[in-house]
């Protein structure tokens, strides 16, 4: 028997969850939260049933249960505040209240009036005007001209993120779609928005051409379409008007003063811009070659603008994409660069989000500055409510200092931001992290294994597999992924548990230990 309900179904006998023909990665607990309340979706039920049948009468808190609930919302689509499947009724208890289809399998074990493909669930509209800006073709210059269009892109998204009035997916997710024929509703609905900008980008000599049109996702209709020409000096100009055209064509009324602040140019030259934009490119290809050339590439831009705040702010940030996937030694040369490169960025600009967002990482995580990088971020998001990637570093930070819900809390709004996100990976490991830190070792299994089949070969991810192994007494498994860790990194040892995470509680840092010894990993 399986439960079936919008594009969503749950097999209990295959213990698992699926969307379309997609397996949905939960944690067991999750899972059973799930199976209950669906299965009991006829009433009402209470704090005191799940915790009976789910803990088995075990004490757990309210806040533990909360996140389980969300966690399990997250699973299916559904968010707290929406509580379009999973209402909260309070003083009363629980239910699920989507409209579910029982489906008997056949011998085989599939369930015939499921469909192999079916399209992904809608997220739900936020409240405010919402859009995506997918990647803009390049009409000229071959495919080694990407870089340029990309880039372009990644400025426009920056510029109206910068409006708390709006809310704008992250370049991450957007760029999933480059290269394929695209139905502009069938977009809307997989990344929960109505507005869509495309466009494409022509450079020819010295001069650019750029073309825009933005569309209701919700009914294909064209609002506005514009073209841009100009001199290739005046490609920031562009930017800029492109950003004020498409915030006065999706909401006439918004405050338009936050993206005239935000029109600056980050730097003076467009040759160093230009390698900005190539190291940028290497940086998204995550080998340790192309980082290595990122970070070549960022002092060049810097050699030739010595004031270019943002290509300081990405060298330090190919110093932890270095340490994350075990690409660097950690010696104190590499610590001190990091820390001249994320100083001299913020500097030099202390109001640019992408700037703050990435020093204060690398400041947190790379030089174990970790309260001043806290602050960074959290200033960042407060002037960049959409930036997926700080909402990402700001869990981490808080589970540096021990932060375990708020930690949570940023994963989640990261992953609504940035649904199709390449970089899923890292809120999968963050969220194993948390719930590994609370004693929740079975959701922090599930969520190190989604991380691995993400990124196989994200060291953070075989860290924190081979702790949730050895705490839960899986020796073996814990061993194995202690070997491929260490396969990643030859150096990793339980005496530099600081230098991988730059852990504040204690007991965070006692527990790790032990779970390493567990699994064989050398002090």
């Amino acid at each position: 028997m399986r439960y079936l309900f919008e594009d969503y179904a749950l097999d209990p006998e295959r213990r698992e969850l699926y969307r379309g023909a997609d397996v949905v990665s939960v944690a067991p607990q999750v899972f059973d939260l799930l199976d209950y309340l669906i299965r009991n979706r006829e009433r009402v039920v209470s704090k005191d049933d799940l915790i009976n049948t789910i803990w088995n009468g075990r004490n757990v808190s309210d806040a533990a249960l909360t996140t389980r609930l969300n966690v399990a919302r997250h699973a299916i689509g559904d968010t707290g505040e929406k509580q379009r499947l999973i209402k909260t009724l309070p003083r009363k208890g629980f239910r699920f209240v989507g409209t579910v289809r029982e489906a008997k399998k056949p011998a085989g074990g599939a369930v015939s009036d499921i469909p192999t493909e079916q399209p992904k669930p809608a997220l739900p509209l936020p409240d405010k005007p919402s859009i995506a800006v997918l990647p803009f073709e390049t009409m000229s210059g071959g495919p080694e001209q990407e870089y340029f269009a990309d880039g372009m892109v990644e400025d426009i998204i920056t510029g109206l993120s910068r409006s708390k009035s709006v809310f704008v997916i992250a370049r991450q997710s957007t760029f999933t779609y480059k290269g394929k024929a695209v139905d502009i509703k069938e977009v809307g609905r997989e990344l929960g928005v109505r507005y869509v900008l495309e466009g494409s980008v022509r450079k020819a000599a010295n001069r650019v051409r750029i073309t825009g049109q933005l569309i209701d996702a919700t009914t294909g209709v064209h609002l506005w379409a514009d073209r841009f020409d100009s001199l290739l000096e005046d490609i920031f100009d562009l930017q800029d008007q492109m950003t004020s055209n498409v915030i006065g064509a999706i909401a006439p009324l918004l405050q338009r003063a936050e993206i005239e602040r935000a029109q600056r140019k980050p730097t003076g030259s467009l040759q160093a811009y230009d390698y900005y934009l190539r190291a940028l490119a290497a940086f998204y290809r995550r080998t340790r070659e192309e980082t290595t050339e990122a970070l070549r590439l960022t002092e060049i831009a810097n050699g030739i603008d010595p004031e270019f705040a943002a290509a300081y702010a990405l060298g330090a940030r190919c110093y932890i994409q270095r340490k994350s996937f075990g690409w660097w030694t950690g010696t104190a040369e590499e610590i001190a660069e990091t820390r001249h490169l994320a100083r001299r960025a913020i500097e030099l600009d202390q109001d640019d989000p992408s700037v703050l967002a990435r020093a204060g990482h690398a400041l947190a995580y790379v030089v174990g500055e970790v309260e001043e990088g806290a602050d960074l971020v959290s200033r960042a998001i407060n002037l960049d409510p959409n930036q997926a990637t700080a909402r990402y570093w700001m869990g981490w930070i808080h589970l540096c200092l021990g932060e375990i819900d708020p930690a949570i809390e940023q994963f989640q709004v990261a992953l609504r931001l940035s649904p199709l996100d390449p970089s899923i990976f890292t809120a999968h490991s963050g969220m194993a992290w948390a719930h590994f830190m609370a004693g929740r070792n079975d959701e922090a299994s599930s969520w190190a294994a989604a991380t691995i089949r993400r990124q196989p070969n994200f060291l953070a991810g075989y860290r924190i597999m081979m702790a949730c192994h050895a705490m839960s007494g899986r020796v073996e498994e814990a061993r194995k992924a202690c070997m491929l860790a260490l396969q990643l990194d030859p150096t990793l040892r339980i005496s530099r548990i600081k230098d991988v995470v730059p852990l504040r509680r204690a007991e965070d840092i006692e527990r790790l230990a032990q779970a390493f010894r567990i699994a064989g990993l050398p002090e």
